[in-house]
């Protein structure tokens, strides 16, 4: 069918009109191109201001223009969005569950942190050396409360050492063997450890009994002990160190007064075994052998007026004792007095003899040299006494 036969068979167009536009129109463009041109201002300076009016005027004449073709690209994409929701919707569930067993495993090992970081926070005064293993199994029966811990007799463990968990004391090693050991918990009745009261240094005695909380026996002093008291290890026979914190006191439902143990807070897993045995281990032995001096410097030499002031006084020292000497013995070189036998005169004739002193005598640097008494006669044992008659006498 031939043009004039359509639905335009009455269109009349005039010839010089459409000559014109199409003249028009195409000098229009001609301007466009050199106008637009990003080359040209380097050959034809003189284009610049019109090129740059061009420029002016046609960029917002772009965005209007491109406006729609960025709207018809949003539409298409929500269009394409809204048709493959159902697989974007999948993928992200699988997403999810995937994150969520990340995250399940990320808050297990930061809680798992947290404890080591409270395991290693444990410190004892004085440091005690310390070994971190897992319980890895538990005993229970009626009264019995054990647990089995990876650590043996190949790490340093013996019988007797005390059982810290992150928050405080356990219980205590009773048996070992070379990879692992028994550990009597607080709570099993055959468990005795003395313990005090924190605020008023109270001693007594926890005594387990297979319940959760042990009692406190054998408390020393008239209200000593009050609900809410903290209880610490007290040291006393040296199986436990001093200060080791076990619980809080309750009142008992039989009116016994009982320790809510530290421990029981979260599950005994992680454990730390203090290696002590005895609180001669605590101390340094050479050290406390030592002498008094030996950590003391060397004293600084003595001036010279010092010197001259301690080789006078050694010198009077000497002088002083030389004397004291020299006196001690010519007191014992000196012969003693002899006294001599006296005949004993009349009560009416005998003379009055001065008698020396024997009970105080004087230094023998004041005291003259012995000497027979003046005052006393030689003794004449030929002459007879009043008493006494002479034989061929008178009667």
């Amino acid at each position: 069918m031939a043009f004039r036969d359509g639905p335009f068979e009455n269109l009349k167009v005039p010839l010089a009109w459409t000559a014109a536009v199409v003249v028009v129109v195409g000098v229009a463009g001609a301007i466009l191109l050199l106008a637009g041109e990003r080359g040209g201002p380097a050959r034809d300076p003189g284009l610049a201001p019109v090129r740059a009016g061009f420029d002016a005027g046609a960029a917002p004449v772009g965005g209007v223009l491109a406006a729609p073709v960025r709207w018809t690209g949003d539409a298409v994409d929500y269009v394409k969005g809204y048709f493959f929701a159902v697989s974007e919707n999948r993928r992200l569930r699988q997403e999810i569950v995937e994150l969520n067993a990340w995250r399940d495993e990320a808050i297990a090992l930061k809680n798992l942190n947290a404890r080591y970081e409270q395991m290693l926070g444990v410190k004892t005064e004085p440091p005690i050396p310390m070994v971190t293993g897992v319980a890895i199994s538990d005993a229970r029966g009626p009264f019995a409360r054990a647990r089995l811990v990876n650590l043996g007799a190949g790490k340093g463990v013996k019988v007797g050492n005390p059982v810290l968990s992150e928050h405080g004391l356990v219980g205590r090693i009773v048996g070992v063997a070379p990879g692992a050991s028994r550990m009597l918990l607080l709570t099993d009745v055959a468990s005795r450890t003395p313990v005090l009261v924190e605020r008023t240094d109270a001693r007594a005695m926890l005594t387990g009994d297979g319940s959760g909380s042990p009692r406190l026996d054998y408390v020393r002093g008239q209200g000593s002990v009050q609900e809410g008291d903290r209880v610490l290890t007290s040291g006393d026979g040296g199986g436990f160190p001093r200060g080791l914190p076990v619980g809080v006191v309750a009142k008992g439902v039989d009116g016994s007064w009982r320790v809510k143990l530290f421990s029981d807070r979260t599950a005994i897993d992680y454990v730390r075994v203090l290696l002590f045995q005895d609180f001669g281990q605590l101390a340094d032995q050479n050290a406390l052998n030592a002498a008094p001096l030996a950590g003391l410097g060397t004293a600084p030499s003595p001036t010279p007026q010092q010197a001259a002031a301690i080789q006078d006084v050694a010198t009077r020292r000497a002088a002083a004792a030389a004397a004291t000497a020299e006196r001690v013995r010519a007191a014992n070189a000196a012969p003693p007095p002899v006294a001599a036998p006296v005949a004993t005169p009349p009560a009416a004739t005998q003379p009055a003899v001065a008698q020396p002193r024997a009970t105080s005598p004087r230094p023998a640097a004041t005291r003259p040299a012995p000497a027979r008494p003046a005052a006393t006669p030689p003794a004449e044992p030929a002459q007879p006494t009043t008493d006494t008659p002479t034989p061929g006498g008178p009667e």
